[in-house]
């Protein structure tokens, strides 16, 4: 069942989260790159997130055909990076998503003057850091990921399957509260502290409509990072944990363990093919700014060609 899983079921959604992701964050990037002339602290951050779900995409093809051959032929090397890569993305679009949240409840609490946290100056230090401290936890990764060996049939084995599974536990456990758990905290708290902000402006209608929209959207981003992340978080320190032999797992249990970890694992990075949504939305005018240029593209194309 498992390998059955992974030759069609990884295959076909890592495929399909390659053309719709690939897709969306190459409009979003050069939307940004060609249509924006006035960069704000959200445009920063959302750019940076749209930058990370590429160099993500860029390593399924890959993993696609590396699932579909049931076989890794690229060398020990290619399949660590592609590894840290895939991780790498996780943990900064769960930070980046995060900031954007913060990013959101300065606007609507200081809508008439900049913050400091909103000045662009002070996003791209952020967004520095928030690349910088994604590469430092995920370093150890290196040292946890199984080479491809004859051993394990040549295969690039993700980080559950890989290594000693009590070392990989802790790691794992680790990269949950710090990389996952944190961050949603806090996400949820500034999601709360705008409920109670608009719930003191409550009376002030026009106000109301105004800030209803990000607060939308917050939900929506905190609803969304709970469905997808979280499976993939619990699975993952299950599946750790089933292989760890002083608890003496059945291998039918182990089984039923992997399949369910598998199924959540493209779940997880679903996200990069959503993340292109939240440009349209919560990116200012960005739709506006992107369907001009489009117009004006074709005016010029048309008088060319006449």
């Amino acid at each position: 069942m498992n390998r059955v899983l992974e030759k069609y079921y990884l295959s076909t959604m890592y495929s399909l989260e390659f053309i719709l992701g690939f897709t969306g964050n190459i409009i979003v990037v050069f939307g940004y790159i060609f249509c924006l002339k006035n960069w704000k602290s959200g445009n920063i951050y959302l750019f940076n997130l749209s930058l990370s779900d590429l160099l993500f995409l860029c390593t399924l093809p890959i993993l696609v055909n590396s699932y579909s051959e049931d076989q890794w032929a690229m060398g020990s090397t290619l399949c660590h990076s592609n590894r840290f890569l895939l991780h790498a993305n996780l943990y900064s679009s769960i930070l980046f998503l995060t900031v954007i949240s913060i990013d959101r409840y300065m606007l609507i609490k200081y809508p008439f003057r900049e913050h400091v946290l909103q000045k662009r100056k002070t996003a791209l230090i952020i967004s520095v850091a928030v690349w910088v401290s994604v590469i430092l936890e995920l370093l150890p990764l290196m040292y946890f990921l199984e080479p491809v060996t004859p051993a394990n049939n040549y295969k690039c084995l993700d980080y559950a399957s890989s290594g000693d599974p009590a070392e990989n536990l802790i790691y794992s456990v680790f990269l949950t509260v710090f990389g996952f758990l944190i961050p949603l905290v806090v996400m949820c708290c500034f999601y709360v502290k705008m409920v109670l902000f608009l719930k003191n402006r409550s009376e002030q209608v026009s106000s109301l409509l105004t800030l209803e929209k990000p607060l939308t959207l917050v939900v929506l981003t905190v609803v969304i990072f709970s469905l997808l992340f979280t499976p993939y978080h619990i699975m993952r320190n299950v599946r750790l944990a089933s292989r760890i032999p002083a608890l003496a797992v059945s291998a039918c249990t182990q089984g039923v363990i992997n399949t369910i970890y598998i199924i959540t694992r493209p779940v997880a990075f679903l996200n990069s093919a959503i993340n292109p949504v939240f440009y349209f939305l919560m990116g200012d005018h960005f739709r506006e700014m992107l369907m001009a240029k489009i117009r004006w593209l074709s005016s010029r194309l048309t008088t060319t060609s006449k």
